[in-house]
């Protein structure tokens, strides 16, 4: 499907770096984890638009600097670097207050006439997102000829995952508006999470780690390119899918519901099948877990609530069925597929299957970042990297609060046409946020 959308150029106007403003730690060397050295280094990029606010009396660059600045006090591995351990070869937060970088930039066009649809259109040229590899935070405020503005906000993953990356935003925009922040983030990597001692080998280790080079990461082989998606779900779609996984008496949540129904569509599509061992045509598909209740419930311990941990606590769940299976089975059985794959968690994952990776960010903040100039009315993620190696997506509820959700996609294009073949996946566009022509 193709969406009419103008073509737009954007200036950059100013650039400016902010450091904590009153810095409460020396600057000293945070080592990272075992699981974030594992999660690896890559931009994360955060896409949030505001609609014009006629009554706002706000320098909205200028307050987010100051707020910013407030921030970074707490949050100061975020206004640090990432440096190279000489002995280790390996990365580590500098905390030394270098700060973060800001920049201002000036779009050409009405916030309703950007294609919010297809994302390859709308990142192309680094227009919206600049990407700075020596800097670990970096924000960009763009204005809209209709008073409308978009932040990016994008994050070296070393610095830590999406909870982490929701706290932060979070605790900012409450900054913003004068607020005590929610959260006070624990950045105490080295005794939340250690490598046990002594090391402890398990034959499954086999299975789900391959060894390989960043450059071999970057340069994974595959059989069509990916395009770059953001999709609408209502909530009366998501309700309708999961009473479908729930028969039989079973309890399944919205997240498994309709990664069921994308597991199916995916076999429809005939994308992701591959042949294993016993010359069964199977399909694999993959879930990110936030770990940290996992560790807590493990410890059993109240005060290793990890709630509020910044850093890399994800592991990666991979389900793998068989095409038959898939195309025979109710969404309710293919519910009860992602429900098991789910229950066991591991860190990686081996073999050459093709995969599509689902990554829940229910709990991620949107319609609360309000900077002080009013709540956004669009909220997601998009990978800035050309090639990942899997087809990714990325749910977030949508600023409405009505329980309806947003889909960033990195997708096959069969695979992109199957789910717009259906009235569920509705490409996003102006109209699904409201905003006015």
């Amino acid at each position: 499907m193709e969406l009419e959308a103008a073509e737009f150029e954007v200036n950059f106007t100013r650039k400016f770096i902010v450091k904590a403003s009153n810095p409460l730690v020396k600057p000293h060397i945070l080592t990272l984890s075992n699981l974030d050295l594992l999660s690896g280094r890559f931009p994360v990029t955060y896409f949030y638009f505001y609609p014009s606010k006629p009554h706002a009396n706000i320098n909205i660059t200028e307050s987010l600097k100051s707020s910013l600045a407030k921030t970074l006090n707490s949050y100061y591995p975020f206004a640090g670097k990432i440096v190279l351990n000489p002995s280790t070869n390996e990365p580590e937060i500098m905390c030394d207050n270098s700060g973060a970088l800001v920049l201002e930039a000036q779009a050409n066009i009405p916030l309703n006439t950007l294609n919010f649809y297809d994302l390859d259109q709308s990142l192309r040229g680094n227009k919206l997102v600049s990407i700075y590899p020596d800097i670990p935070l970096q924000i960009q405020v763009t204005y809209y000829t209709c008073g409308g503005v978009s932040i990016t906000f994008t994050f070296d993953h070393a610095l830590g995952d999406a909870s982490s990356f929701g706290k932060f935003l979070l605790s900012w925009s409450e900054m913003a508006r004068n607020k005590s922040m929610s959260c006070v983030p624990d950045h105490r990597r080295s005794l939340r999470i250690s490598a046990r001692n002594p090391p402890r080998y398990h034959s499954s280790l086999d299975q789900s780690f391959v060894k390989c080079t960043m450059e071999e990461i970057m340069n994974i082989p595959t059989a069509k390119s990916l395009v770059k998606r953001l999709y609408f779900i209502e909530n009366s779609s998501i309700n309708q899918l999961q009473s479908q996984a729930c028969r039989n008496g079973m309890k399944r949540t919205k997240v498994e519901a309709v990664s069921a129904y994308v597991w199916k569509t995916m076999v429809k599509a005939n994308i992701g099948t591959s042949t294993n061992k016993s010359h069964n045509a199977v399909c694999k598909m993959g879930w990110l877990v936030d770990g940290r209740s996992r560790l807590h419930k493990r410890d059993y311990d109240p005060n290793t609530n990890m709630s509020n941990y910044i850093g890399n606590v994800l592991s990666l769940a991979f389900g793998e069925a068989s095409v038959n299976d898939l195309k025979k089975g109710s969404i309710s059985d293919v519910a009860n597929m992602v429900r098991e794959a789910i229950s066991k968690i591991v860190l990686g994952q081996g073999g050459g299957v093709p995969a599509l990776v689902l990554s829940s960010g229910r709990m991620f903040p949107v319609a609360e970042l309000d900077f002080g100039f009013g709540s956004p009315v669009l909220g997601t993620v998009c990978s800035t990297i050309e090639k990942i190696g899997v087809a990714y997506m990325n749910q977030r509820p949508s600023a409405k609060g009505d329980g309806s959700w947003t889909m960033s996609c990195i997708l096959w294009p069969e695979l992109a046409a199957a789910l717009e073949s259906d009235s569920i996946f509705q490409p996003m566009t102006a109209d699904h946020l409201q905003l006015q022509s």
